[in-house]
């Protein structure tokens, strides 16, 4: 079923030949698709981000194949599938470029679609990505986030909640051997891109500053008190941080430039 208000529309459509769940604000200006992390969901991203961005921007955002209310297929995951599968729901929900933010899995996937599709990215926002899955840090992280995704699976996933498991099995075994980006292939994305990660975050910040280093037109935002999930524990401070990255193309004018130092000296 698909529900419709005078601009926004949540429901159901084909993209690449599966029934995926979508999100459409319908709102004015250029559009901003929404990738969610995985074993995740659209909605954990469309929550927190509409209130800042929904007044200027076009929203949209849908859930891949396994992830919130759009079902599983025996397939494993892979990124470069993930990233097949969200090239065809630009083309069908917008036809054109938007401005991919992604958040963990979601940020590898745009990683993935800037280098395979450039023309399809005006600009990136990368929150929570590694590029190397051997950037993660090693440990297990603590606190209450895993049952929360958990309890979101059970409550939208059409496959149950007895799913998870699998679901949970495919993606561990995803992180463990992906994504094997390298800076090389980083320095060939030409798209503006803002890097944004808590200071507690699950890859080391010396992964998340070579990420930042090596992306030739990038911003980095280092957020204090945050854990991975840094969109849900300070949503405003996040929306605000991206809200002004778009609103403000190009490159930055600092006093005392040095990465992004012009070329020829001045």
């Amino acid at each position: 079923m698909t529900t419709s208000t005078e601009k926004q529309t949540r429901g159901y459509t084909d993209i690449g030949g599966h029934r995926t769940w979508f999100a459409d604000s319908g709102g004015p200006g250029e559009p901003i698709l929404l990738l969610h992390g995985g074993l995740s969901d659209s909605e954990l991203m469309l929550e927190p981000l509409e209130p800042a961005l929904g007044d200027r921007y076009r929203i949209l955002a849908f859930d891949r194949r396994g992830h919130g209310r759009t079902a599983d297929t025996p397939d494993a995951f892979h990124y470069d599938e993930m990233a097949t599968e969200t090239v065809a729901a630009i083309d069908k929900l917008i036809g054109g470029p938007a401005h991919l933010v992604g958040w963990s899995d979601g940020a590898i996937v745009a990683l993935l679609v800037a280098l395979r599709r450039p023309d399809l990215v005006r600009s990136l926002v990368l929150i929570g990505a590694n590029y190397h899955f051997e950037g993660n840090m090693p440990t297990q992280p603590g606190g209450s986030g895993f049952k929360i995704i958990k309890e979101r699976y059970a409550e939208r996933s059409p496959d149950g909640a007895d799913h998870f498991p699998i679901v949970f099995k495919r993606s561990l075994a995803m992180f463990a051997t992906e994504p094997t980006l390298t800076t090389d292939d980083l320095r060939k994305i030409t798209a503006p891109a803002l890097v944004i990660v808590g200071d507690d975050d699950l890859m080391s910040l010396t992964h998340t500053a070579s990420l930042y280093e090596s992306l030739p037109q990038s911003q980095l935002a280092v957020i204090p008190g945050t854990s991975h999930a840094v969109l849900l524990e300070k949503p405003e401070y996040v929306g605000q941080l991206i809200r002004d990255f778009l609103s403000a193309p190009g490159i930055p004018q600092t006093y005392f430039p040095v990465r992004r130092k012009p070329r020829d000296g001045a």
